[in-house]
This record gives structure tokens, C-alpha cells and sequence, in this order.
């Protein structure tokens, strides 16, 4: 499963429609939020765990929000997060978690 909340459909809108248009990006974002395999959570609390780049806590917030298992990304400002012990989010390389979901 697949989770999203409404920051980051927002962040992903701004980048779609900065690469084709309004109405392309509003159908991918529809076409993402009415799948099968991604779920709709809403944070109420901001953690902060992530300084040198603020804007990507909106996917740690999501991931521990919906006790994700892990949040997938080949981001450097992650690794923080292998450093803090709670709220514990595990993270892997987008390399590392095709090799486990094809096992």
C-alpha cells in the first residue's frame, strides 16, 4: 500500500503542471488518489525531523501518520532519520525496496 496526504498531491500538482498542464496534472492526482493501492492519510502533528530540507517532512509526517513501513527514496536528507530513534522511520534506496518487493 501506497500512502499520500493532501500536502504532498499538492506538491505533486505544482511539479505535473510544471511539466505538461492544469488538466493533465488534476488527472494524474485524481488517477493516484482513486487507486486501489494508495490510501488517503491526514497528519495532525509535524514532527520537524528533517532541517536541511523542511519540505520533504511532509512524506516522513505521511509515513508515520499511516505506520508506513518505510518511506522509499534515494534523498540524502533522509538519513537523518536513520539517526532518531523516535518516531522510528525506516527508509531504503528506491534500489533497495525493488529488490525486496521482487522477492
Amino acid at each position: 500500500m501506497c500512502f499520500v496526504s493532501p500536502e504532498i498531491l499538492e506538491e505533486y500538482v505544482e511539479i505535473l503542471q510544471r511539466l505538461t498542464d492544469y488538466d493533465t496534472a488534476e488527472l494524474i492526482v485524481k488517477t493516484i488518489v482513486n487507486s486501489p493501492f494508495v490510501e488517503l492519510i491526514t497528519p495532525y502533528y509535524h514532527f520537524e525531523m528533517i532541517k536541511a530540507d523542511p519540505d520533504d517532512n511532509k512524506f516522513v509526517d505521511c509515513a508515520i501518520a499511516a505506520g508506513a513501513r518505510y518511506v522509499v527514496t534515494n534523498d540524502r536528507h533522509y538519513d537523518v532519520l536513520r539517526q532518531t530513534p523516535f518516531p522510528y522511520v525506516d527508509v531504503i534506496s528506491l534500489d533497495d525496496f525493488t529488490a525486496l518487493i521482487q522477492r
